[in-house]
């Protein structure tokens, strides 16, 4: 059994949380307003617990980083990166612009040439920052019926973390392909705007990626 500690309190980091408790972790959810959890916390039984994002970020052992993306570098300064340094942070995050998709495609607020990884990276370069499950729906994220396998793309800096991230991804479910560095997020971050466009659409969100191999 692991701690493991979620900044954020949607509907990812509910069904991240519920996953970790599904597999035998002990999970804290955060929010500026725990009465948002007290639900959660009922449901999940005496491993699941509710703090502030400072507290997760002191009780995980593994942390999940599942804020909207135009707050995650503030959400950090609030916890103090210090409280975050040398841990393994899945990074969910997409840098989602606040303006509305056109012709079904998301707007960004980085370019090609970044991602929104790669700015967490460089200003808080301590945290083992692995970006994962940021191109499928919630409700796909732990353990998938898909008739095969999915595949989930991830990078990061730090091998030691990519690969504690690795054996979660396998309990969960999917085929894992590391990317390599941070830099590969600006292409992984992107596929959030391919996955949601059949849903923008024509409200088609039951799908996942696949890598198919010769």
């Amino acid at each position: 059994m692991q701690k493991i500690g979620i900044i954020g309190s949607g509907v990812v980091a509910m069904s991240l949380g519920n996953g970790f408790l599904k597999h035998g972790h002990e999970v804290m959810l955060s929010s500026r307003d725990l009465s948002k959890l007290s639900d959660w916390k009922e449901k999940g039984g005496v491993h699941s617990h509710a703090g502030s994002f400072k507290d997760a970020a002191i009780f995980g052992d593994i942390l999940v980083l599942a804020v909207k993306g135009s707050v995650a570098s503030d959400a950090i300064e609030e916890i103090g990166p210090q409280n975050m340094q040398g841990k393994t942070v899945i990074d969910t995050t997409n840098p989602i612009a606040d303006f509305p998709p056109e012709n079904g495609v998301l707007r960004f607020f980085t370019s090609l040439e970044g991602s929104l990884m790669e700015e967490l990276q460089e200003r808080f370069p301590e945290i083992h920052f692995i970006k994962a499950f940021n191109s499928v729906g919630n409700a796909f994220m732990v353990n998938p019926s898909f008739k095969e396998k999915p595949t989930m793309f991830i990078c990061g800096n730090n091998e030691a973390a990519k690969k504690q991230v690795h054996q979660i991804l396998d309990v969960f479910g999917w085929e894992v392909e590391d990317m390599g560095k941070d830099t590969a997020a600006r292409a992984i971050e992107p596929l959030c705007m391919l996955w949601c466009i059949p849903g923008m659409l024509r409200n088609q969100w039951t799908h996942a990626f696949r890598l198919v191999k010769a």
